[in-house]
């Protein structure tokens, strides 16, 4: 019998969501209790389970937006997984037995095999750090090995920022040319490069859009407010005095502050490469040029 996966209710005002990742593919075998997808709202973001053992047959691909209720997938429970053939192993264990035909060479290194069981023994087996749906999916579309950020939150755990901080640091020691290749390649995100890979355009999670409405929205309700910042610029104008002349002579114009300005610019982008760049409906465009 077929057993529908539907889209379940995950808050009084969510009518939609996206199915980020699928955990389990079409035609695999899945136990009671066992992560199907993930989905993503606009508040949340949650990981749907298996209500039955089976064989699930997926509807939608990942990234498509979904409503509450919809079906998503089915779990066929009348089959049951298949078993393993266990005869090749019984046989090749059956094989070791034959070595009893050297037991000088077992005596030689007792002590030996006994310290590797002991040290096997004592050396603690290494745990993944559990991550929460929303940080498991910003380190697969960064392709960050978890193990190599140390978390911020309760007991070790991982968080946004943490993950966010190590993208962070990463651009400023990458090349530009290698952030570009990377950023290019496709992840689980639709994402639709241009032909030289200057313009990047991926979809957004509800939960970005949510957000990027919600600062427009106060943008246009709030007062804004124009702050002034000083800063020494007495470096500039001793290079403007020192190199007036000559800059004059070869390209015909003053040496002006507006330069400065615009590789102050570059360079700001340059650190923080999200700010160079813009929302377009539901797509967030990337530019990787200055």
């Amino acid at each position: 019998m077929a057993i529908e996966v539907k889209i379940p209710a995950v808050g009084e005002s969510i009518t939609s969501g996206v199915v980020s990742v699928w955990h389990k593919k079409s035609g695999e075998f899945v136990n009671e209790g066992e992560t199907l997808f993930t989905l993503e709202t606009d508040k949340v973001s949650t990981e749907i389970v298996a209500d039955k053992a089976g064989v699930l047959e997926t509807k939608v691909p990942e990234g498509q937006e979904v409503k509450i209720g919809e079906v998503v997938a089915t779990i066929d429970d009348s089959k049951q997984r298949p078993e393993e053939k266990k005869v090749p192993e019984e046989k090749k264990a059956e094989k070791p037995p034959e070595k009893k035909k050297a037991p000088q060479e077992k005596k030689k290194q007792p002590e030996a095999a006994e310290k590797t069981v002991e040290q096997r023994e004592k050396a603690p087996p290494e745990k993944e750090k559990p991550l929460s749906p929303a940080v498991r999916r910003l380190v697969q579309e960064e392709r960050l090995a978890p193990a190599k950020i140390s978390g911020t939150g309760q007991d070790g755990r991982l968080t946004k920022a943490d993950v966010l901080a190590a993208v962070e640091g990463r651009g400023k020691t990458r090349p530009v040319g290698e952030a570009v290749s990377r950023a290019a390649a496709p992840s689980a995100i639709d994402v639709q490069p241009s032909g030289d890979g200057r313009v990047i355009r991926k979809k957004m999670s509800p939960l970005r859009r949510k957000i990027a409405q919600q600062l427009v929205m106060s943008q246009q309700t709030t007062a804004t407010l124009t702050t002034f910042n000083e800063c020494d610029m007495s470096a500039v104008q001793e290079l403007r005095r020192n190199k007036q002349e000559e800059f004059t002579k070869k390209n015909g114009i003053k040496l002006g502050l507006m330069s400065f300005f615009v590789k102050a610019c570059v360079e700001a982008l340059k650190t923080v490469p999200v700010v160079n760049g813009r929302i377009e409906d539901n797509d967030f465009i990337q530019n990787n040029f200055y």
